[in-house]
């Protein structure tokens, strides 16, 4: 089975139980934050590890989260570690969020522009992308800077990609040139 299978099956099967006992934003908060240590190469390496047996797992995982997660959370690891698919935590805090925003209808979003945006300008730009179909009633946007970009912006969400930057509107410009379509021959 694939990996991509095997973390949407195990992060379908706890948002269902998160939100059959209430807890659904305290489970998504301890996924953000599993996802988020399992980067650590020390806890990654421990839990692709076949050598390490599953209660030592166990044991470590308890250390670690015991009264920092939901008990929900807490058990749901250790089902993992039991079934042999603690390997999977990375995937699966990954699928659980994006199963999560599309519960919710939050649309992540990533703007790149050569320059900051203004708090006046990121606002309308929103105003203008929740009017439209093209997002969900929520937006979660992210900004990065690309100097590279000379002018505009590039928008990016939900596999689509929106550029509309100085960099690539002369790209554009150079490839019909050296399409030469202006030059007749005789």
């Amino acid at each position: 089975m694939s990996v991509t299978r095997i973390a949407t099956r195990y992060a379908k099967s706890l948002i269902e139980l998160a939100i059959e006992q209430g807890k659904l934003e305290q489970v998504n908060t301890d996924m953000q934050m599993l996802g988020a240590a399992a980067k650590n190469r020390d806890l990654h390496l421990m839990l692709k590890s076949p050598i390490i047996h599953a209660d030592k797992k166990n044991a470590v995982l308890d250390v670690l989260f015991k009264g920092k997660v939901d008990d929900l959370t807490m058990l749901y690891l250790q089902l993992l570690v039991n079934k042999g698919r603690e390997m999977y935590v990375p995937e699966i805090a990954v699928e659980f969020s994006t199963q999560y925003k599309l519960l919710k209808k939050i649309t992540s979003l990533t703007i790149v522009t050569a320059a900051p945006l203004s708090d006046a300008v990121l606002n309308e730009l929103k105003k203008k992308l929740l009017a439209s179909d093209v997002t969900s009633d929520s937006l979660e946007i992210n900004t990065r800077i690309d100097p590279n970009l000379i002018g505009g912006f590039v928008l990016e969400f939900d596999d689509k990609r929106y550029d509309a930057s100085v960099s690539h509107k002369l790209e554009e410009l150079k490839t019909q040139f050296q399409k030469n379509l202006y030059i007749k021959e005789f």
